[in-house]
């Protein structure tokens, strides 16, 4: 007898989970307990479904890092008994949770699938039937030896998936919301689901493990001309900020003014890390290309290549250490799970 790829759907809130009440005609959070009454195209599917739902299921732009560690522990606790997952969230911040979930698994060897919607599952064009059953079906894909085709985390949505940490939100009235700027897709659903093998991510590591422990005295800052930098001092306070993200011009320029140099050069001599990239779509800092850029090398700020502002951000939260800060470095400069081009800093 075939066994049937056993898929655990959690369901955190957002669009997708909506359905409209037949007798106030109010929208409400679908019960994914009978998710088989509202979807059952999903009996054709040839897989076993597990749902989970927060008990409080809550809108994207509510998200903390307590949300992650749920969604984290979730998976975690059900790792061994299922062969994939598939995480409903709502847009809006579906592109940090996926780059916050990619680097609190080490050693992820099954599918981690984050859909949603941008109209709800109950209206009658929505989007997200079709992106729940194809999140579906990619989760439970595997090769002829039965080992999983996607062992990461990745954001499914309008036909495309793309890897979690590698995606930004990039319109919120298109269905193709989401777009990966520097990475190309890892596959592209149409009468069939074709992959690209290429791109996959595989981890090195024997073991899955799961950090919980994230910083969250991490400051993002994006320049713009004309800054006036006393407005920002509290920002490069090293005693309050431990990590600093800049979102700098170009291929990671910026103003070089005497007060600009002075904050960040007191910030990291006190043991405050700052981390740069880009504000452009798409692209890489190269720090020292231009002389704007050089004095960064100079003062030890450390360049994220061609990380978005999402996986810049989780990725610090995940690695940054005050006790450690060698160690600190030299992670936010690595490539984890696939985040980042190397070659390009």
């Amino acid at each position: 007898m075939e066994v049937k790829p056993r898929i655990l759907i959690i369901y955190t809130g957002g669009t997708i989970g909506m359905i409209k009440d037949s007798e106030t005609a109010q929208l409400t959070n679908v019960n994914f307990d009978h998710i088989y009454d509202h979807l059952p195209e999903l009996r054709r599917l040839n897989v076993e479904l597990d749902t989970i739902s927060f008990k409080d299921p809550i809108d994207s732009s509510e998200i903390e890092i307590e949300h992650w560690r749920e969604i984290a522990e979730t998976i975690s606790e059900n790792y061994t008994q299922h062969d994939g997952f598939v995480v409903l969230h709502g847009s809006d911040t579906m592109a940090y949770t996926a780059s916050a979930l990619s680097f609190m698994f080490e050693g992820l060897k099954k599918p981690v699938i984050l859909t949603g919607s941008q109209l709800p599952i109950g209206i009658i064009r929505t989007d997200g039937k079709e992106n729940l059953i194809t999140a579906i079906e990619i989760a439970a894909s595997s090769d002829e030896k039965k080992i999983p085709l996607i062992q990461e985390v990745a954001v499914y949505f309008d036909y495309k998936l793309f890897r979690g940490n590698r995606s930004m939100k990039d319109s919120a009235e298109h269905f193709e919301a989401f777009r990966s700027p520097n990475y190309q897709e890892l596959c592209e659903a149409g009468v069939q689901i074709r992959y690209n093998t290429t791109k996959f991510y595989r981890t090195t590591k024997d073991k899955f493990r799961l950090n919980t422990n994230l910083n969250d005295k991490v400051a993002l800052l994006k320049l713009f001309p004309g800054m006036n930098f006393n407005l920002y001092k509290e920002v490069f306070n090293a005693s309050q900020v431990d990590g600093l993200i800049l979102e700098t011009f170009g291929a990671g320029n910026s103003s070089s003014s005497k007060e600009f140099r002075d904050l960040i050069e007191r910030f990291v001599n006190e043991g405050g890390v700052i981390l740069n990239i880009t504000q452009c779509n798409s692209g890489s800092v190269k720090q020292g290309m231009y002389k704007s850029s050089s004095l960064f090398n100079e003062m030890g700020v450390i360049s994220g290549a061609d990380m978005t502002t999402e996986a810049a951000v989780t990725k610090m939260m995940a690695v940054l250490d005050r006790n450690d800060l060698v160690k600190s470095k030299r992670l936010l400069a690595k490539n984890l799970r696939g985040e980042l081009t190397e070659d390009l800093k």
